[in-house]
């Protein structure tokens, strides 16, 4: 058995750990709509757990993939010249950087989990919403060890 909210929570708190880091000021495990986010409370992360797939073999115990969907705004209202790019760059960097690569280090969430890795193609609004930027990055979770 797996516990979700002990893997989700420890996601959570790395994420949680780039709050003040390239003006991340908001970061929460409750999605609101960037519309919803004061240009003040930018750039803000939101994690948002998206669906599970079991990966079952048989005669062994199930394995879970856990994906989780990160939601990461930035507005540059306050220098509307300024390309949203380059405030949104600097932290999907930072957020890259929470799971190592897997020659290296591997990201296991404190041992709760096989790993935990970016997964899949990181979408983003470039140029759509004016001085809005949204990106969206996709966390996949194999869990247990």
């Amino acid at each position: 058995m797996i516990s979700r909210e002990t893997i989700y929570s420890k996601l959570f708190t790395l994420v949680l750990g780039l709050k003040g880091t390239h003006g991340i000021q908001t970061v929460s495990r409750k999605l609101k709509h960037f519309a919803d986010v004061p240009p003040a409370q930018q750039p803000a992360i939101f994690q948002v757990q998206r669906f599970e797939d079991p990966v079952q073999t048989r005669l062994l115990p199930t394995k879970w993939k856990l994906n989780v969907d990160l939601y990461v705004y930035v507005n540059t209202a306050k220098n509307p010249n300024a390309s949203p790019a380059v405030l949104l760059n600097p932290i999907l960097d930072a957020i890259e950087a929470l799971f190592p690569p897997e020659e290296g280090n591997i990201q296991t969430l404190g041992g709760l989990c096989s790993h935990a890795w970016i997964s899949g193609k990181i979408e983003t609004t470039e140029g759509l919403l004016g001085d809005q930027e949204v990106a969206v990055v996709p966390i996949e979770i194999l869990a247990p060890v």
